[in-house]
């Protein structure tokens, strides 16, 4: 194999069909450089979408009350379900397991108005407990959270977002232990947030701001009301997350008297079940980027196998001078393969190259956004694309070397 009179005829009988080897091995190249391409892009693709999820536990379900369209018990279809503190502290019993759990009361059930001064903007207030942020992951860069001092004593302080801050604030001014008035009401500034999302938004493109929400219920007469919640739990397989949804949903449907069947009752965010949709789906899309670059390769594969018969056909009559001066099927076998191998080891090498350069350009060019985001290739995968390329440089050259291995050299010598 690391004969200098091999490899010499090796190069020789390259140099000879210089275009003949450069057409063939571009075959290897484009499937090699295209299933890097594409598995970069893919990982991009799955990287923005799961970015989505980062925060946000994903071992947790949301619900929100809805609209009875069954009737149960005598009562008739069409009545509002309306969640409160109660279900939470039924919530956090009923179902096994629960990690965090938080109710959140979103302030006049729309944007509300942040104003200081002559400076305002409406934005999403969510009255919440301190356990939220354990649920949708609020990164703290100055201040705190809310806390349980806040809840206990319905304390009038307020957590903002960076948005907020350059909205309502002058560039170097320093926003916590400030007021602004939420809808007429003074609020205290405690803390500015950032999410690890930073496309993370509510309605106009602006965060929410958080306040304590027994200050959210007492100020805008929300009596024990929340809109929204959300808890996590410690079995995050599949049939965990469905047991946990049915178990939040019967015991909703027993305190407020509705059918425990009536899907538009309660609406319900499962994101056990997101994100395990979300990873069969990509699962698939990277099954079909896999089989569109090996099917690209296995082209290349079948293209080098057939120059090599040509090869084998034209040097018909110098294998048989070498078998007939002794050489051994192993040495012409080894000979076509190692022939074949460096072809597609040095052209799939240039497609690797190629298609990890594409894409670290790509994601040099390309902003991180919520549906594209950091396109990778990870080692293992040039790891597996070069042990193709040795795999397919010898399927390649294989069965030409099994022809030339059954010349006769008599016959080899007759021939034109």
């Amino acid at each position: 194999m690391f004969s200098r009179e091999t490899w010499g005829e090796i190069l020789q009988s390259i140099g000879k069909n210089k275009l003949r080897t450069v057409l063939t091995g571009f075959a290897v190249f484009w499937g090699i450089f295209m299933l890097i391409l594409l598995l970069g892009l893919g990982a991009g693709l799955k990287n923005g979408f799961a970015y989505n999820f980062r925060n946000t536990a994903e071992n947790s379900i949301s619900i929100w009350g809805g609209e009875t369209s069954k009737p149960w018990n005598g009562l008739p279809t069409n009545r509002q379900i309306q969640l409160d503190e109660e279900d939470v502290e039924t919530l956090r019993n009923a179902v096994p397991g629960v990690i965090n759990i938080s109710g959140s009361y979103r302030v006049w059930r729309g944007n509300s108005r942040l104003q200081r001064g002559d400076k305002y903007g409406s934005y999403n207030i969510h009255g919440v407990v301190s356990e939220h942020q354990q649920l949708e992951k609020q990164i703290m860069d100055r201040g705190r959270f809310i806390n349980e001092v806040d809840e206990q004593e319905k304390r009038k302080v307020i957590v903002i977002a960076e948005d907020a801050r350059k909205e309502l604030f002058a560039k170097d001014e320093e926003p916590l232990g400030e007021w602004l008035n939420v809808n007429g009401v003074p609020f205290q500034v405690v803390g500015l947030y950032r999410f690890e999302n930073e496309g993370r938004h509510g309605m106009m493109g602006r965060s929410p701001v958080y306040i304590p929400l027994s200050a959210a219920q007492q100020v805008f007469n929300a009596q024990r009301d929340v809109d929204e919640i959300m808890f996590s739990f410690s079995d995050a397989s599949a049939v965990g997350a469905a047991m946990a949804e049915q178990r939040a949903i019967s015991a909703i449907a027993r305190r407020h008297n509705f059918d425990p069947t009536d899907e538009r009752a309660l609406w319900t965010q499962n994101n056990v079940e997101n994100v395990g949709q979300f990873n069969m789906i990509f699962g698939f899309i990277n099954a079909f980027i896999v089989v569109i670059g090996i099917g690209s390769l296995v082209a290349g594969i079948v293209g080098i196998g057939n120059i090599m018969l040509i090869v084998v056909k034209d040097r018909t009559r110098e294998i048989g001078i070498r078998k007939a001066l002794g050489a051994t099927p192993a040495n012409v076998v080894g000979q076509i393969i190692l022939e074949a191998l460096f072809v597609t080891t040095l052209f799939g090498y240039f497609g690797l190259a190629a298609g990890v350069g594409s894409v670290e350009v790509i994601a040099s060019l390309v902003p991180g956004g919520e549906f594209f985001r950091d396109p990778t290739i990870g080692f293992s995968t040039a790891v597996y694309s070069l042990l193709a390329m040795l795999v397919a440089g010898t399927l390649a050259g294989y069965f030409p070397a099994r022809r030339a291995a059954a010349i006769r050299p008599i016959e080899a010598l007759r021939d034109e």
